[in-house]
């Protein structure tokens, strides 16, 4: 039997999931703000979460490896974020994958210049604020509590189970 807190906290997880990489997009493509190279890598966990979640409701035999699973990608992704708000507020300094671009079409040495005149955006600003935090911030935040109570779940698995 499927147990309805675990159920409705996978869904819980799978709608933050779709709003953030809508609000996301929407951000990038209808307002304008360009995202860094670590905005994007944030993306990827909650993209990640909502192939889970799906594969978890065609094989509902994985659930724990789910749950697991999630826990991971959302630590993964809290750790980034902390790493990028580490270098929005100077602690850090910016690594190369900062400045990294798509070298898959660079072909010749003018394509190569052209690629290095083209402005990157830097790690360490902020070009969208919700109520004062980045988006960084806000991620950590979301990360933390996802983290929190998949980490509740986990450990009492067995208990919620039934």
């Amino acid at each position: 039997m499927h147990n309805l807190k675990i159920e409705i906290f996978l869904k819980t997880i799978f709608l933050i999931s779709f709003i953030s990489i809508i609000s996301a997009y929407f951000i990038e493509y209808i307002l304008g703000h360009q995202p860094c190279n670590l905005c994007l890598i944030e993306r990827i966990p909650y993209g990640l979460a909502l192939i889970l979640i799906i594969f978890n409701y065609f094989f509902n035999k994985i659930e724990y490896f789910v749950i697991l699973s999630l826990i991971l990608i959302f630590l993964f992704s809290f750790i980034i974020s902390f790493y990028h708000l580490g270098i929005e507020q100077g602690f850090f300094e910016e690594s190369a994958i900062c400045g990294l671009k798509d070298t898959s079409e660079i072909i010749s040495k003018e394509e190569l210049l052209k690629q290095l005149q083209v402005k990157t955006i830097s790690c360490k600003d902020v070009t969208f604020k919700i109520f004062g935090f980045s988006l960084t911030t806000i991620n950590i935040i979301i990360s933390l509590l996802i983290l929190f109570f998949l980490t509740k779940i986990f450990i009492n698995y067995e208990e919620l189970k039934y």
